[in-house]
Formats: structure tokens, sequence, C-alpha cells
């Protein structure tokens, strides 16, 4: 009997150490199992993403002004868009300061979200100049925005997508209880938010980062400053 209980409790060791070990795995690098999932569905969206951008077609010429400029890419995003469906690629999502590279998906419900970052469907599109929300996991499904708490002032966010890739500027962040639903509120503003569950391993709150566009290189086209780059300059 005395032997059972001490086999037992040396089981209890090792299943302790090998539960400690694991975390602090999870924590440093991500949990493996679910991270090789979404490799596997960010090869089949990068495949998905390729085709619609190959088969995307410019418009033949572009305007010479601004304003003509900004309307065009604002009526690609919307028509790109209103012809998303939830789970499918959208773009690519690029953030030196995080080594990110990913395609972004379209839907932030939970088996989105195990393919990549995923883009609130209610929100809108880089170039239609309202809010554009991105959510993506911290510690599992590849974590993509795992240290979204490193982002700093300054640093550049890009988004390509089939009708344009345009360059963003972290401006800052905000956290926010889980409840916060105001945070989806589109507005009128040119932003685009990154979201993370925080602190990592809880959902109780949310990290948001936020970012403002300062360059739009239509496919085709030349690239040109939004109007709130210009008027932050001024």
């Amino acid at each position: 009997m005395r032997g059972a209980v001490r086999i037992a409790g040396f089981l209890l060791i090792v299943a302790g150490f090998a539960l400690l070990v694991w975390a602090v795995a999870v924590w440093q690098w991500e949990d493996p199992f679910t991270s090789a999932y979404t490799a596997y569905e960010q090869r089949k969206l990068d495949d998905q993403y390729e085709k619609a951008a190959s088969t995307y077609d410019p418009p033949a010429s572009r305007p010479a002004s601004l304003t003509a400029q900004r309307r065009d890419v604002a009526v690609a995003a919307r028509t790109y868009r209103r012809g998303l469906e939830r789970g499918e690629a959208l773009g690519r999502l690029r953030i030196p300061r995080l080594d990110l590279d990913m395609v972004v998906v379209e839907g932030t419900d939970a088996e989105s979200l195990k393919k990549g970052p995923g883009h609130y469907a209610y929100s809108f599109l880089p170039g239609e100049h309202r809010l554009v929300y991105i959510a993506g996991h911290r510690t599992t499904y590849g974590a993509p925005f795992s240290r979204i708490d490193r982002l700093l002032k300054g640093d550049r966010v890009v988004m390509e997508l089939p009708y344009a890739t345009v360059e963003y500027r972290v401006t800052g962040h905000r956290i926010v209880p889980a409840t916060a639903t105001e945070v989806l509120r589109p507005g009128r503003a040119d932003v685009l938010a990154l979201q993370a569950c925080h602190p990592r391993f809880f959902a109780s709150q949310r990290w948001i980062a936020y970012a403002t566009p300062v360059k739009v290189t239509p496919r085709g086209g030349a690239a040109f400053r939004p109007v709130e780059s210009l008027a932050a300059t001024a």
C-alpha cells in the first residue's frame, strides 16, 4: 500500500513539473499543437489570397487628383468587402516589430480565429476611411498578437489587399474590459485597430493597438498620402 502511495505521489510530482514546463513553453514559444493547425490553415489561406490578388483587375488608368484616387480606392475596398465570406482569406498583414507576416481571415468567430488574425465583419477595410478592426490570439493558434504590448508609437503596420497596399503607423493603445463593445463602433475616423486578450492567458480585458494610414498604393497605380496623414503633417 505504501509503495502504491509513493508511486502515486511521484507521478503527481512528475505531472506537476511537466505542466509547469508546458506553461513556460507556451508562454515563450506558443502552443505547438494549435500553432501547427494554424500553419496548415495559413497555407490554404495564402493560396486563396494569391488567387484573389492575381485575378483582381485594376482600372486601366488612374485619376490625377487625390480626391479622385481616394474615391476609387474606397469604391474598390467596398466592393471587395461585400464579396467576402466568413472564413475566407482577406489580405496580408505585416508588422515588422512583431515579426508578423500572416494572411488575415474574414470573421472573428472562434473557428475563423483558429486560422489567423480575423477581420471583424462589421468594420470596414483599408481605404474606406472608417474603422478597420482585426483581432488575434495571444497564446494559441499561431498567437499572431502574442507580443502586441511591444508595439511602439511610430511602428509600421502594412495591410496588403488585392486592390491596394496601405501602410499605417502605430499611434498608441488602450486597455478595455472584454465587455467594452463601444470599441467596435465604426465612427468616422480612418484607423486600424489590432485587438488581443489581456493579460496573456486571460480574457478579462482587451489590449487594442491603434494605427493611422500614412501611405496608400493602389494596385497598378502610384502611391499617395492619405488626407489624414497630410493633415497631421500640416
